[in-house]
Formats: structure tokens, C-alpha cells, sequence
């Protein structure tokens, strides 16, 4: 791939890949960085880009930047409080509000992967055969774990639910309920 095919195929890319990275992160400096950081991979690895996939492809480069990221974050978080543990400085924090968002709520109390599984078909929108390939595993596998991963929101939401006007919801509610924003 010369540098004028790569300019167009970061063209056509950019935009998608720094949703995927946004969608991910706390804030759009940090989703510029995964994308610049996925981009010069993809520019460092221009010659196996897969022919008609450089999308897909991408968003696995994008996941294992981010993944990269999130342990350097991990690193840093416990070099800090290790350091904090040795001298304590006085500090306060502002407690963070709750998400007004029930879905968004219900959705962080499931795993790291059923949640990375529902937001690559709900947000990303990528098919199963895209997942698959994406995650590297058999689209059955696929099907199956977003299967689970949609009933455990499901759960999620209808106890959150319960809770909020206290009553259990009853056996034909619980089967035949949907979830929202498109999980």
C-alpha cells in the first residue's frame, strides 16, 4: 500500500475508527490518541492490511491499542497507590453522580466481555461474522455469548427495575421483555 492508497484508506476510516475509540474512552483526547496510535500500526503494517476488511481490521488494531492503554492506565493506577500508601497525602474527591441512564446503569454491572460484546453489535454495529473475526473466536461462539450477555441485561434491567417500584416482575414479563438503545 503506497502513501496515496494509505491516505485514502485512512480517509475512509478515520471518522469510524475514532467513534470505536470514543465509545471506549473518557474523553476525546484520549480517543484521538487511539486513533493516531492505531492508524501509525496500520501504517507500520500497511502491507497486511486484508483486502475489502481494512475496516474491520482496524477496529482489532483500535482494541489492542486500547487494551495496551487500559494496562498502562492499570500500571499507573497502582504505582499511584502504592506511592499514596507509602506517604498519604491529604486529599478529598468529589463523589461521582450515579449515570441518569438505566441501561447505561444495568450495562456496567455485567462483565467486561459481555459488555464489549453488546457495544460492538449495538453501537458499532457489526454483524456476528464481524465480531467473530474480530475477537477471533467461531461466530457460533458469538451468537451464543451475545445470547447470554442480552439476558443478563435483561436481568439486569428488570431487578433494577423491581427494585424502583418494588415488585418482582412475573414469569411472562421476564420472557417476553426487550432491551433498549438496541442491545
Amino acid at each position: 500500500m503506497n502513501q496515496d492508497t494509505f491516505s485514502a484508506f485512512y480517509s475512509a476510516h478515520v471518522a469510524d475508527v475514532w467513534r470505536f475509540a470514543r465509545r471506549r474512552t473518557d474523553s476525546p483526547t484520549e480517543a484521538d490518541d487511539i486513533t493516531a496510535e492505531a492508524f501509525a500500526v496500520a501504517w507500520r503494517r500497511r502491507s497486511e492490511v486484508p483486502a475489502g476488511e481494512g475496516r474491520l481490521w482496524l477496529f482489532g488494531v483500535a482494541r489492542n491499542v486500547l487494551a495496551n492503554h487500559r494496562r498502562g492506565h492499570e500500571r499507573r493506577d497502582r504505582l499511584h497507590l502504592r506511592l499514596a500508601t507509602v506517604d498519604p497525602t491529604p486529599s478529598s474527591y468529589e463523589p461521582v453522580p450515579p449515570p441518569d441512564n438505566e441501561v447505561w446503569v444495568a450495562l456496567s454491572g455485567l462483565s467486561d466481555d459481555d459488555q464489549e460484546l453488546l457495544l460492538l453489535r449495538a453501537w458499532d454495529e457489526l454483524s456476528i461474522s464481524e465480531i467473530a473475526t474480530l475477537l477471533q473466536i467461531s461466530a457460533a461462539n458469538v451468537s451464543s455469548r451475545l445470547y447470554k450477555a442480552r439476558a443478563k441485561l435483561r436481568a439486569q434491567l428488570q431487578r433494577r427495575e423491581s427494585r424502583a417500584t418494588g415488585h418482582e416482575p412475573s414469569e411472562s414479563h421476564a420472557e417476553g421483555s426487550t432491551t433498549h438503545d438496541g442491545f
